[in-house]
């Protein structure tokens, strides 16, 4: 009997933890096909900034190699770009030609590094930042050069960054936003790792925009103009000013997209046979770029996908928990706050921790941790499950632990540990 082929576009990390799903729950359903558009197995993309730094290897970061793929009978077609799917056939056809038909397909193409549409943005020495090829690309710049500019302050333009400048480039990060990491802390913990990166030797221009890349006449990029007029030295510019999905080929094949591919809580299209998952995917008006979010979908996919058919996805409440050059950060919900919250805030610059506490009507609504993210995982299980903290708000501050004792007379032990630490309650308007 004749097994029901699978086919994944994408070989990526949300397309194989979805594979990775399918085999423990039907490990023998499916003939299985993945294509993947690099010459390399399943790898770790949060890993590339170790590797960048030179603290990583390559070979450190591969996932699934390819005796694993061997092992569970799956066909892995690596370099090979698929440019078709011709749904009425049920046939996936790459650029080389090689075609393979499916039962089920799951699209898992990921993003692209969005390159701003400014003069000389295809310079050479103008590159994104997404994969190993531009990885090895930065780290073969910085053996030849010594000036970097990294257009975008979220996690992957900071994470190239301190990566260059780990290989000895002088580095300038140029933001459109007033502080870094603006999705992922507020104004004061965005200055706080500013002034640590810059302790650490990177430049920054924030709350500006870049206008030129100029190149002098040499053929390679030599600078980077911005607004107002400034002309920053750049021998390598890394473009990190966000993601697009990658669409096109679902748009081709007649899927309905709308910032990426259009997906229900099943995560199937409008074509039944056909699944969107991971970055390219659009659930309910969001696509996700966090790990995740894409695993939680590839538990829901893989559900499906064996026959199971009763999970459902429906979102996800996401936090960030990150290490910027040894500096540990953590978000969760709504950490900014804003009309009928009040916000809770701990500074201790002297130790280089600041942490935020956002409440509305008595549940804990977000968070945000510079130096000290300890207590981040109890946090954001606060958030998630909606819990009354009315009974523990004047110890939440101080982390799972001492929330969870006793209140303690006024003039016990534990009242007087944190007072060494200033905090400040504010009613935001």
């Amino acid at each position: 009997m004749n097994k029901p082929r699978l086919v994944m576009i994408g070989n990526g990390m949300a397309g194989v933890r979805t594979l990775e799903e399918l085999l423990k729950l039907a490990p023998d359903l499916y003939d299985i096909t993945v294509f993947g558009a690099e010459p390399h197995p399943n790898y770790n993309r949060i890993m590339l900034s170790p590797v960048l730094a030179g603290e990583q290897a390559f070979e450190d970061i591969v996932l699934n190699d390819l005796e694993w793929y061997a092992g569970h009978g799956i066909r892995l077609l690596l370099n090979r770009t698929v440019v078709k799917i011709d749904r009425r056939r049920r046939l996936v056809i790459a650029e080389d030609g090689t075609e393979a038909g499916y039962d089920r397909l799951v699209i898992a193409t990921g993003s692209s590094p969005f390159i701003l549409p400014v003069p000389g943005n295809r310079l050479p020495g103008v590159i994104g930042y997404r994969d190993i090829a531009d990885t090895r690309q930065m780290i073969d710049s910085a053996r030849t050069r010594s000036h970097a500019v990294v257009i975008g302050g979220g996690l992957l333009g900071l994470e190239a960054a301190n990566g260059l400048r780990q290989r000895g480039m002088e580095v300038t990060v140029v933001h459109i936003s007033d502080w870094l990491l603006e999705r992922q802390l507020d104004r004061t913990a965005g200055r706080l790792l500013q002034q640590a990166l810059e302790a650490r030797g990177i430049h920054f221009r924030l709350g500006t925009q870049t206008e030129e890349l100029l190149d002098h006449g040499t053929g390679h990029v030599c600078a980077v103009q911005v607004r107002g007029g400034e002309v920053i030295p750049a021998d390598l510019v890394v473009m990190a000013a966000g993601i697009r999905p990658n669409i096109a080929l679902a748009e081709r094949a007649g899927l309905p997209c709308e910032r990426g591919i259009l997906v229900s809580d099943t995560l199937q299209t409008n074509d039944p046979r056909i699944y969107a998952i991971g970055e390219c995917a659009s659930h309910r008006g969001i696509a996700y770029g966090l790990v995740a979010p894409l695993f939680e979908q590839a538990q829901v996919c893989a559900n499906h996908l064996a026959r199971l058919g009763f999970a459902r996805y429906q979102g996800s409440v996401v936090s960030t928990k990150l290490k910027v050059t040894g500096i540990d950060l953590f978000s969760a919900g709504d950490f900014m706050g804003g009309e009928g919250t009040e916000s809770i805030t701990l500074s201790d610059p002297i130790g280089g921790i600041y942490k935020k506490l956002v409440i509305r009507g008595g549940v804990l609504v977000g968070a945000c941790l510079f130096g000290d993210t300890a207590d981040g995982g109890w946090y954001f299980r606060q958030v998630q499950e909606h819990a009354d903290i009315s009974g523990i708000r004047d110890r939440l501050m101080f982390g799972e632990a001492v929330a969870a004792q006793a209140v303690e007379p006024a003039a016990g032990p534990h009242r007087a540990e944190p007072a060494r630490v200033p905090v400040r309650l504010l009613q935001s308007a």
